[in-house]
């Protein structure tokens, strides 16, 4: 399989073209995976184009690729969020990156009741743009046409206001349905995943009264990290995805 490296800014281009890749995706590719001419290598824009071609020469700086065959990944539909509470350690960061590489389409931070983790003033900002960071690498791990997008910080009312706009599915493990047993209508699906101590309760009623559902996945209590992870593959599997 042909190494994957993103670049944002590039368009679309017909088979026998060039590409030039530089900065820091090009000094990674170079020093670090060591590309070297005649490899064959894709390079995607994240927003669905993925061309694939011959590196015809390598510095530090800069790679350069021949184009032979190019493709255009659609979106899917529908989509699925995970909106994933922050947790102590990396525990949150290693359920989105799981969640990226499994499929989800976009993340939301939740700043929720139990969240040891917190982001305020400057960590919000930090705290996103990491996800970003760990969202963009995973996609190139996965070789996905698009990359997930990164939502907004948010509390629990303003996920409650996103309940009434998408399919919202809560885990919770005392649930009486299970994930595996719903009927999906072609809605976008946010799965909602809490931090270590749970769900509080009375964020479990705001969400269930703006139109959440309540779902568990089944026997066993996963911790914050493997939930989402594990809710995005029973969702592709259903979906038709894999």
């Amino acid at each position: 399989m042909a190494h994957f490296y993103l670049s944002e800014d590039l368009e679309p281009v017909e088979i026998g073209a060039q590409i030039s890749v530089t900065g820091s995706e090009a000094k990674h590719a170079v020093t670090v995976s060591r590309i070297q001419v005649g490899e064959s290598i894709a390079i995607g824009n994240g927003s669905g184009f993925v061309a694939t071609g011959e590196v015809v020469s390598a510095a530090p700086t800069e790679f350069v690729v021949k184009v032979e065959r190019v493709s255009s990944v659609a979106p899917v539909s529908p989509a699925i969020w995970l909106a994933q509470a922050l947790a102590k350690g990396d525990r949150d960061e290693y359920a989105v990156q799981q969640a990226t590489e499994l499929g989800v389409d976009g993340v939301i931070p939740w700043s929720a009741q139990r969240s040891i983790s917190k982001w305020e003033g400057p960590k919000v900002r930090k705290g996103r743009d990491r996800w970003m960071a760990i969202v963009r690498e995973a996609t190139k791990q996965s070789v996905r046409g698009w990359i997930p997008e990164v939502g907004d910080l948010v509390s629990t009312p303003q996920l409650a206001l996103l309940a009434k706009e998408t399919r919202m599915l809560v885990l919770d493990p005392t649930a009486s349905g299970t994930l595996s047993g719903l009927d999906l209508d072609g809605r976008d699906l946010v799965v909602v995943v809490g931090p270590e101590g749970g769900i509080a309760p009375p964020e479990l009623s705001r969400l269930e009264g703006a139109g959440a559902e309540l779902v568990r996945l089944g026997d066993n209590v996963l911790r914050t990290s493997t939930a989402g992870p594990a809710a995005i593959a029973v969702l592709s599997a259903k979906l038709g995805r894999w």
